[in-house]
């Protein structure tokens, strides 16, 4: 008898685990986002219902094409909660990707999302690195009209390998991905992360770690 209460206990444990970690499902019709509210959950509280209109399902801006003069060229124009409350609680959201002659999409990543995307315009060298301990990159050059997937939480990349402009579409598994861009994040921590531990790490003189730091 105890046996057979122990194995309900783990086959209701792994049904909770399972069930929370698919995503809890909708109670309601929808949740747009209320970004004045001061309740604290887990993403952002609801809008009364009654308030909800046609515009917080809604955005505009896609089809302008991003400014990639900067010093990696490209652009990311994101679609997220922020932008769109209408997704909050969705577990969706999407952006457009620019980029400049051989701009590039930084090494980064997306702490709560995969990530999917497709190739409107150009030619993109992508890739996505495995965790430890092997660290594989899996990289590919993509065609218009060609589809690539990242894994939640790997460090990935984009790169236009043309000499015109590119453009792709991104998809994400969550209205509130995250994106953490390596070099910013290591080099451009607020206080700095200090120099002699990323001087270890990256087996780097001070000095460069330090220079590192004051561009970022």
């Amino acid at each position: 008898m105890a046996n057979i209460i122990v194995l309900l206990s783990l086959i209701t444990l792994t049904s909770f685990h399972l069930m929370f970690s698919s995503g809890a499902m909708p109670l309601q019709d929808f949740c747009v986002a209320d970004p004045a509210s001061t309740a604290r959950v887990n993403g952002l509280a609801c809008k009364n219902p009654a308030s909800v209109e046609a515009n917080d399902f809604s955005f505009s801006g896609l089809h302008v094409t991003g400014n990639t003069s900067n010093p990696v060229g490209s652009k990311v124009t994101p679609v997220t909660v922020s932008q769109l409350p209408g997704l909050n609680t969705l577990g969706i959201s999407m952006a457009r990707i620019d980029f400049a002659p051989w701009g590039i999409n930084p090494p980064h990543t997306h702490p709560r999302a995969s990530e999917i995307l497709t190739v409107i315009e150009g030619s993109l060298k992508v890739g996505f690195v495995t965790s430890n301990p092997d660290n594989r990159l899996v990289s590919k050059v993509l065609q218009q009209g060609d589809v690539f997937v990242f894994p939640e939480g790997l460090i990935h990349f984009q790169q236009n390998v043309g000499y015109k402009n590119a453009v792709a579409v991104v998809a994400l598994s969550s209205e509130n991905p995250g994106v953490i861009t390596i070099s910013n994040a290591v080099f451009g921590s607020n206080p700095e992360i200090p120099s002699d531990i990323l001087s270890k790490a990256f087996q780097l003189d001070k000095s460069v770690v330090e220079q590192l730091q004051w561009k970022f």
